[in-house]
Order: structure tokens, then C-alpha cells, then sequence
């Protein structure tokens, strides 16, 4: 295995916080909350970043009751990292001085990375950074707002092959004093599909040397995180898909940044006790051990993929209701079979070349930024 540099030289810096080894796990939708960022914070050691899922910022100024749980942070999380989303400029200010005034965040990340249509619709997510002039507003409110607390970005390419955005939307964080900029490598009518353009996030990191720049998109496994580093150039990476049903990925990360090969291999048995314990943390957290293990039910392909488990116990361990229950129908499996080969692939969405939907005219004037209004404000994620 090809490795870095020692890992003192292996350091991302946001702001006052130093990252190392610099690998961040991605905001994911009713994926990343605090039971989740558990598991990847204790396999990593506590090296790393781990950032909440996506919070809309209209939500949290009005203060919705779902989002306040969303922001929650375990004690022992540091930095606390809350990924914002938003499309009016005043909106983000006001939820991005509440993270300050009430001390609820160490950093914050702002999405301009959906891009799932009923966000693009009305000019958010992926689309807004086509608006230069919205981008750069939002991007002045925020960092006016945060104070002392660094403020970073995760945005696409662009729209499509023809409205590429990324290298403008750049310019303008660094002008506007963003402290990290993260790029997936494909762009919005790309979703999830193809193959992450690595090139970009290259392209990306020379024309903003100013501030780090961490690449997204197709690690799969700590070998990709370092091929990506190594081919890029860029400051570190952030895993989203990547991690589905395997929060050990982190421990690989931290290995591999640090010169190591010992690799997480676990049996199906660790597999299963980690499955235990990740829907035992999210039953804690939501208050309800029967909603927690429903809740844990979309994790369970993504935690056996690659394992010889049959479709009648898949579809058994995917309508599990209780810890015991779950408990009882993972003891059935043949618990002492091997990491499967081949088993770190793609998972999660897949799906590509999409028309990207955008509102009436949308494309006519990258200045013209009429028609965003709340609407695009949606609770989903992406990026």
C-alpha cells in the first residue's frame, strides 16, 4: 500500500480547530445524527470531524422542535461541527448568530450541494451557486455572523456539464472569508451516478490556495482517501456514502493517514454487534427503543452487504421492532463468516444523469437572483 507523509505533516486546519488526520464525515439526512457520529467517533479514537446532518436554517430560527433535537451534541463530541442550509442571506445570518449567541456549534458548514429536485426547483441546494450574487450574500451573512467560528461550504461542480460553477463559487468563499471549501466531483444532474471527476477537486485546489480544499465523492475504502489526496493534491477528505453500514471506516482512515495497514476485517459476528449497538444508541437518543430499532431499519443492507445472508432473513431483520428482537434474528445468522471480499463497493444512492429541475428562466442570467423564496428551504439532504 502506497502511503503519506508522517502524520505530523497530515493536518487540517478549519479555523482554530486542528483535524487529524484531516477526514470529515459528510452531513447525510437521517444518517449522520449523534447516535451515528458515535460509532465513527469511537472507532476513529476521536480523530476527525464529524458534522450533523443537514439543519434548514429557517427551521432552527423558529426553533422547530425536530431540528432543536437534530443540533444536539453528545458531551463528548468536540468540535461540535452543524452543517446549515439556507437561500435567504438574512435568514442564515439570524440562524448562524443563534448558533453563537447560544454557544451551539464549534463550526459551521453551509450546503450548496443538493441536488434533489425538490430543492432545485426553487433554486436551492446544487442550483444556487449559479446566482453569484445569492452565493456571495449568503456567504458574507454567514461569516459576518459566525464570529470567531469558522464557516466552511460543501458544494457540486456546477449544475450540469454546460453550468459549471465550482471555480467562480470558490473565488467568491475566498473572498468572502470561508475557511474550507469541500467539492464533490460530479455535478447536480449527475446525483450519485458515474464516477466522481477527482480532476475538479485538482483544478479546485490550485485556483483557491488561499484555504484548504477537502474532496468528496467515491471513497470507498481508506486506499481511495489516500489515492485521492495523492492525486488531487487537495487537504483532506470527506466520506459520505462511503461509511453506509460501516462506521469502521474511520478507524481505517486514521490508519491509513498514519502509516498503518491494520484495516478493519470484521466477522459477520462483530458486524452484528455493532448493528446491536447502533440501534441501541439510536432507541437512547430518539426516547423510544421500538422507533429507534424502526429507525435503525434502513442501515441493515448496508451493514450485511457483501455477507451470505439469505433474502428471507433480510427481509426479517428489516421489519425488527425491538432490541430483542433484532438481537434474536441476527443470532440466527452464520456469525463466525469472514469480511467478505469485495465488500467495500458503492452503497446508497446511485442514480445519475438526471435533468436537473430549476425554476422558470433560472439559466437566463447567473445575476438575476429573483424567485428564491422559503420554499426552497426543504428539510432533505444531499450534496
Amino acid at each position: 500500500m502506497t502511503t503519506l507523509a508522517p502524520a505530523s505533516s497530515n493536518m487540517l486546519r478549519i479555523g482554530p480547530h486542528a483535524v487529524q488526520p484531516p477526514v470529515v464525515l459528510a452531513p447525510m439526512a437521517g444518517i449522520t445524527n449523534a447516535p451515528f457520529r458515535t460509532l465513527c467517533r469511537e472507532f476513529s479514537g476521536g480523530k476527525g470531524l464529524f458534522v450533523s446532518e443537514m439543519i434548514t436554517t429557517r427551521a432552527l430560527v423558529e426553533r422547530n422542535e425536530k431540528t432543536m433535537q437534530l443540533i444536539h451534541f453528545d458531551e463528548t463530541e468536540t468540535p461540535r461541527s452543524i452543517q446549515l442550509y439556507g437561500v435567504d442571506p438574512v435568514t442564515v445570518g439570524k440562524a448562524v448568530r443563534m448558533i453563537v449567541d447560544e454557544d451551539l456549534a464549534d463550526h459551521i458548514d453551509l450546503n450548496f450541494g443538493c441536488p434533489v429536485p425538490k430543492v432545485t426547483r426553487k433554486g436551492g441546494g446544487s442550483a444556487l451557486p449559479f446566482k453569484r450574487p445569492l452565493l456571495r450574500a449568503i456567504l458574507h451573512e454567514a461569516v459576518t455572523n459566525a464570529g470567531a467560528l469558522p464557516v466552511t461550504m460543501k458544494m457540486r461542480k456546477g449544475i450540469d456539464d454546460d453550468h459549471i460553477t465550482y471555480l467562480d463559487a470558490g473565488r467568491i468563499a475566498v473572498e468572502e472569508g470561508v475557511t474550507a471549501i469541500a467539492l464533490h466531483g460530479r455535478t447536480a444532474a449527475q446525483h450519485y451516478g458515474g464516477t466522481a471527476d477527482w480532476d475538479a477537486i485538482a483544478r479546485l485546489k490550485e485556483h483557491v490556495p488561499e484555504i484548504p480544499v477537502l474532496g468528496n465523492g467515491d471513497i470507498w475504502s481508506a486506499a481511495d482517501a489516500l489515492r485521492m489526496v495523492r492525486e488531487t493534491g487537495c487537504d483532506g477528505v470527506v466520506v459520505g456514502r462511503g461509511c453506509l453500514g460501516r462506521p469502521w471506516l474511520f478507524a481505517d482512515l486514521v490508519a491509513a493517514f498514519e502509516g498503518r495497514e491494520d484495516y478493519a476485517r470484521p466477522t459477520l459476528r462483530q458486524v452484528a454487534d455493532v448493528m446491536l449497538r447502533h440501534a441501541t444508541l439510536l432507541g437512547e437518543w430518539i426516547g423510544d427503543e421500538s422507533r429507534g430499532v424502526v429507525d435503525f431499519r434502513k442501515h441493515v443492507a448496508w451493514y450485511l452487504k457483501g455477507f451470505a445472508v439469505g433474502s428471507e432473513m433480510r427481509k426479517k431483520l428489516a421489519i425488527t421492532s425491538s432490541l430483542d428482537e433484532l438481537g434474536a434474528q441476527l443470532s440466527e445468522l452464520d456469525l463466525d463468516q469472514p469480511w467478505p471480499v469485495g465488500a467495500d463497493g458503492p452503497r446508497g444512492r446511485t442514480s445519475g444523469n438526471n435533468r436537473v429541475v430549476l425554476p422558470d428562466g433560472w439559466l437566463k442570467d447567473p445575476y438575476d437572483c429573483a424567485g428564491v423564496g422559503a420554499e426552497a428551504e426543504l428539510d432533505t439532504s444531499g450534496g
